[in-house]
């Protein structure tokens, strides 16, 4: 069974601006709405790839509902904590003159202590050998910065694989908890070590020292230019698929769903990493954040190229 964690979950409305600029007015040529959160867009896709998935996090109010109202209807199964306030909504502004995609992120609603406690004992209920639980995305005022290390270690000590996609401090923090996957852009990887990579050589090198922490496994997303697949003897670097882009935002999701079921499924190491870049490619051809489907992610897996490193 797979569980997404979604501790700041949110309302994506993405708008598009043609030259869009700042100091003037702007109009808007179109727009949409979308349940959105990273572990809720990671479950949308698992639905879309024909698996099933528990959405697991926190919610409040009007935009919370609009959030399990969507869920329910396409029945993905979820059990949120509501607390008071108001689920967050995020502005995508993408610019298709300038080729470019802007966020605005709110911060989310307050939470407590017992919020955060509330949700791991729903991750927690029906955790066994076969559990995946994907941890990722910022996390609501009030909820500690080491809160994905403390969930990582419980859930790995009941036998659950983890997946962990989040940045900042929230990421160095989490990886001490030695997750079984971890999922960090280039810039991210960067953020890590503190220091600029220069290449994919220098990428795999760094990639490879997360090992220490008890990390299993590691994808480093390289944008339009493809990902690093690094395993402890093995490494994978799958070329990037030129696409007219849609939006960015999900397409780092779309891969970790894709890796999600890929490890529940217990497909090869190859099929996965074909399956995540085809999904991440799909992504980001979409309008917003919602989800390509099966036929599109198809065609895009049969184009995927890889190649083997030596380094």
């Amino acid at each position: 069974m797979i569980t997404t964690v979604t501790l700041n979950p949110a309302v994506d409305k993405t708008i598009e601006v043609d030259n869009f600029d700042v100091g003037i007015v702007n109009r808007i040529g179109a727009s949409r709405i979308d349940a959105g959160g990273k572990g809720i867009n990671v479950s949308k896709v698992i639905k879309a790839l024909g698996g099933r998935s528990k959405a697991v996090g926190i919610l409040s109010g009007t935009n919370g509902n609009f959030i399990k109202k969507y869920l329910d209807e396409e029945d993905i199964e979820n059990d949120f904590v509501f607390v008071k306030g108001n689920t967050r909504t995020n502005i995508k502004v993408v610019d298709k003159v300038k080729h470019t995609n802007t966020d605005i992120n709110e911060n989310g609603p307050k939470v407590c202590k017992k919020d955060v406690d509330d949700v791991c004992l729903k991750f927690c209920k029906e955790i066994n050998h076969d559990s995946i639980i994907v941890f990722s995305g910022s996390v609501p005022n009030g909820a500690d910065m080491d809160v994905y290390k403390s969930y990582i270690e419980i859930a790995s000590e009941k036998g659950a694989r983890t997946i962990f996609d989040a940045d900042g401090q929230l990421l160095k923090l989490g990886l001490d908890s030695g997750p079984f996957l971890v999922k960090p852009n280039i810039y991210e990887l960067e953020s890590i070590f503190g220091q600029k990579i220069e290449n994919k050589e220098q990428a795999v090198k760094l990639s490879r020292k997360l090992f220490d922490y008890g990390v299993k496994n590691v994808v480093v997303s390289l944008g339009g230019e493809g990902a690093l697949f690094i395993k402890k003897n093995v490494v994978v670097f799958a070329h990037g698929i030129k696409v007219n882009v849609g939006s960015t935002v999900g397409a780092g999701d779309s891969m970790v769903a894709a890796l999600a079921l890929a490890i529940d499924k217990n497909y090869d190491f190859e099929k996965a990493i074909r399956l995540a870049v085809a999904c991440g490619t799909a992504s980001v051809t979409m309008s917003g954040t919602q989800t390509a489907s099966i036929d599109v992610i198809s065609g895009f897996e049969k184009q995927v190229n890889i190649e083997y490193l030596n380094y």
